[in-house]
């Protein structure tokens, strides 16, 4: 799934083709996506003019001087820039074509991801309205972690991915996260002490920067707006390396599930 470096560099891609266009129209080819696409969406964007693309935890949102479109990849969605002759392939659902004459193109082979539509805020909206910080922010730090964490049994790992807690960070980056801070992602949150929460806290905000600014990570079915690759996927240091050298130590990483989720550590480095 794209995770939060991933909707970043998408949003980074293609606001400088839709900030200041047009939708000259809306093209559904298929309707049945997580929620199915309504007739609002196609109305709202249609003749309407791109004055912001921003993004809300993995929630992409379209502005308009009409409402906002609130969009999601899912599991296996992307957006793409393309000329308006580039012919569609059997996964690429919706289109928006530009008076900058570029289409943005939707794509899911899953089908799991939305385009919604809303008139009024839309960080009022039900999907939004409870999520947690943005992990880049300011507000983000130790000091909150720590708050939030007080009588909680759950692993850190669980907390940490818990959009209620906090915001985007999934499992690829929670596992990376804690690596760096050196703490056992199956450690209760509740039994961290404040100055390891300091240290999880940056070591969050170090990895999702670094891997925005590598281009997010690389997945089966992830690329870049413009199709071309992701390049954190080579310089992980824990996720997906079960048996491999720990990059600090040596040791081999270890990899269990929690919270129905693999997680991968080092068994020395962490605890």
């Amino acid at each position: 799934m794209p995770e939060l470096p991933e909707v970043e560099t998408t949003r980074r891609g293609i606001a400088p083709y839709l900030v200041g266009s047009v939708v000259e129209q809306v093209v559904v080819r298929d309707r049945r996506l997580r929620w199915p696409v309504q007739p609002a969406l196609v109305r709202g964007l249609t003749g309407a003019t791109v004055s912001a693309v921003e993004r809300r935890a993995k929630y992409l949102l379209l502005r308009t001087c009409a409402g906002t479109a609130i969009a999601h990849l899912g599991m296996s969605g992307s957006l793409r820039i393309v000329a308006r002759d580039t012919p569609p392939f059997a996964h690429d659902h919706l289109d928006l074509l530009l008076s900058s004459g570029g289409v943005l193109r939707y794509s899911d082979p899953r089908r799991f991801g939305c385009w919604l539509w809303t008139a009024r805020n839309p960080l009022a909206h039900p999907l939004l309205k409870d999520l947690g910080p943005e992990p880049l922010d300011d507000g983000f730090d130790g000091a909150y972690l720590f708050a939030k964490s007080r009588g909680r049994k759950a692993t850190v790992k669980t907390f940490l991915m818990d959009g209620r807690i906090v915001v985007g960070v999934g499992n690829i980056y929670a596992s990376e996260s804690l690596w760096m801070a050196g703490i056992h992602p199956a450690r209760a949150a509740g039994r961290i002490a404040r100055t390891r929460y300091d240290r999880l806290a940056a070591s969050v905000k170090e990895v999702l920067q670094y891997a925005i600014g590598e281009g997010g990570t690389t997945l089966r079915d992830y690329a870049q707006s413009d199709g071309s690759p992701g390049y954190f996927k080579l310089k992980l240091n824990v996720y997906d390396r079960a048996g491999k050298p720990c990059r600090r130590c040596e040791t081999p990483i270890r990899m269990r599930v929690i919270g129905q989720r693999s997680s991968y550590y080092c068994p020395v480095c962490q605890r």
